[in-house]
């Protein structure tokens, strides 16, 4: 297996188990051993999308508190302003990634019961 020193790419172990779903689906080969890991991945990506959504809060949060300072304390310079601007493009790449994380456990739970009815048919 290869290290992962800096973590996965999520949006490629993402679209590899889809693939791989997405296929057992088609050729209708689906088992209950792969639903359970389907719904396993599912837990992972919910747990992953909550740790992006408190950390995407807090930034929000931080940058109304830059914002702020920004507007009521013009004295203060630049300073506060690039700052604000620093977290405004964090912001940007973090809600990019939510709406990649929520739409995908969305498609995931559709696959989970294309699964689960291929199952049952079996």
């Amino acid at each position: 297996m290869k290290k992962n020193t800096f973590g996965i790419n999520m949006k490629k172990w993402c679209r590899a188990h889809e693939a791989e779903a997405m296929a057992a689906l088609e050729e209708n080969r689906v088992t209950e051993t792969m639903l359970e890991e389907h719904r396993e991945k599912i837990a992972w990506l919910q747990h992953e999308r909550l740790v992006h959504l408190i950390v995407t809060v807090m930034c929000v949060i931080g940058e109304m508190f830059v914002v702020d300072l920004v507007l009521l304390h013009p004295d203060l310079g630049i300073g506060p302003a690039v700052i604000m601007l620093g977290i405004a493009v964090l912001l940007a790449f973090y809600f990019y990634h939510y709406f990649f994380l929520e739409n995908s456990v969305q498609r995931w739970y559709r696959i989970a019961e294309e699964m689960r009815k291929q199952v049952k048919q079996h």
